[in-house]
């Protein structure tokens, strides 16, 4: 039996690192439904609409980091991949470690002026829109829970980059362990605050705490680490106007078109088709979201590897890692998909209900359900394709993006104003498959002309 564990594991290409980011999704996806219940169960109907609506607000703050993260993640990679680790010292080419220097020099002055800003404009905006928008007569506790969560969230936008840092150093299966951790803390924290009546205060509070139980691992384990970087002298700087930006602003771009794409599904749908079909494709997306990130994770946690190889030049073992990576993770995505789609399938057959209401009938019918898998299918494809080319540090799929995102949104509110759902879920996938055929078209020839040019 344990052979049989031991060939399936190196046949999907576990290691650790995926293991515990994958235990992550899997534990944030069951206990995303547990906090539904229970927010259901315990809050009124208005705290309810104030409980989403911190969430649709907060989300603004991720405009502030547009890429940097992952741009830091190569960045560093690329560096460290001359260096060795001796103890708690990093030796080597005093080029690259000056230059690692000035990158953590650089990310915490960067985060640590971006965060003020970003707390002030969270709570400015929570504030006014609050006060401007709810005219009910019922009394709810809102504007301390708000303080709260901004707090948590601007803590969380300044601890982000130094974990993004450490992931570029090689430890990304470290991080993911720690990630799990707080994970299963924070959730925790929400469902005993709800539980004991606290309400709208348990998102901020589960959030501070959280961010604590990060820092206090992160620090604990790479203190050092991270001082003797930041205190190395810097010779040589990775210059943030000529090496970073030129990069982060495409990857910025290309991230906003992707977001705007889904934010259109569900305002669309409630104006054409109510808002049951709307909530049936929040439902949805909630679960397509979490297979995806799920299957990515495959990829996601090799940046460094293909960083590092890049930067040596071998290109051999990056094409050879990264087509192995791909197959592992387009199959788990594969098989994912296939298994959440027999899964509605039953809880529909048998008529499953959850608080006296029927399950099945919170997601999308099976041919709009269908069209949804295959768009996701394609975005893992394009989105592997995507990090392979990106981890050359540079971006050609730009103008990729802003196309897809432009006819996605054109598509989504024309086709769903005369189609509705269906208009929109074809689309959609129509739009979705023939820009894969393109991004295989960008991604089979930069590889070829970059990596004849490099030799």
């Amino acid at each position: 039996m344990k052979n049989k564990l031991y060939l399936l594991k190196n046949k999907l290409g576990i290691d650790g690192a995926i293991a515990f980011t994958s235990l992550s999704r899997i534990i944030q996806a069951a206990g995303g439904v547990v906090s539904i219940v229970l927010v259901a169960s315990l809050l009124d109907g208005v705290e309810q609409g104030f409980y989403y609506t911190f969430a649709s607000i907060l989300a603004i703050q991720v405009f502030f980091e547009l890429g940097l993260n992952g741009i830091i993640i190569q960045y560093v990679a690329h560096e460290v991949s001359h260096l060795n680790l001796v103890g708690n010292n990093y030796e080597g080419n005093i080029v690259n470690l000056s230059r690692v220097a000035s990158l953590l020099h650089f990310t915490v002055k960067w985060f640590s002026a971006l965060a003020i800003f970003v707390f002030f404009l969270l709570l400015g905006v929570g504030f006014v829109f609050f006060n401007y928008f709810y005219k009910s007569e019922v009394v709810v506790d809102w504007h301390l829970p708000w303080v709260f969560l901004s707090v948590g969230t601007t803590l969380n936008f300044l601890i982000s980059p130094i974990i993004a840092f450490i992931e570029g150093l090689g430890k990304v299966k470290e991080i993911a362990k720690i990630r799990l951790i707080q994970q299963f803390v924070s959730l925790l924290l929400l469902w005993t605050g709800l539980a004991i009546g606290l309400k709208l205060y348990v998102g901020g509070i589960s959030s501070i705490i959280g961010v604590f139980v990060l820092v206090f691992f992160i620090f604990k384990k790479y203190s050092i680490v991270l001082r003797n970087i930041y205190n190395q002298k810097i010779t040589e700087k990775v210059s943030y106007k000529t090496e970073i930006f030129p990069l982060q602003w495409k990857i910025a771009l290309s991230w906003i078109g992707g977001y705007f794409i889904f934010q259109l599904f569900n305002p669309v749908l409630f104006a054409t088709d109510g808002p049951i079909v709307a909530g049936q494709m929040g439902m949805t997306l909630s679960l397509l979201n979490a297979v995806l990130a799920l299957s990515f994770a495959w990829v996601s946690t090799k940046i460094p590897i293909f960083s590092g190889y890049i930067a040596q030049r071998d290109f051999l073992k990056l094409d050879k890692l990264f087509n192995k990576t791909f197959k592992q993770s387009s199959m788990v995505n594969f098989v994912a998909m296939t298994g959440m789609f027999l899964v509605i399938f039953f809880i529909r057959y048998f008529d499953v209900t959850l608080a006296n209401k029927k399950l099945g009938s919170k997601f999308l019918a099976y041919l709009p359900l269908l069209f949804m898998m295959i768009s996701f299918y394609m975005n893992h494809i394009i989105g592997a394709w995507a990090v392979y080319l990106r981890c050359h540090k540079k971006e050609p799929m730009l103008v990729h993006s802003l196309a897809y995102g432009a006819l996605s949104c054109a598509s989504t509110v024309i086709l769903g104003n005369y189609f509705g759902v269906i208009g929109i879920t074809s689309g959609y996938c129509f739009i979705s498959s023939t820009f894969a055929i393109w991004a295989y078209f960008i991604f089979n020839t930069k590889k070829k002309q970059w990596h004849l040019d490099e030799k």
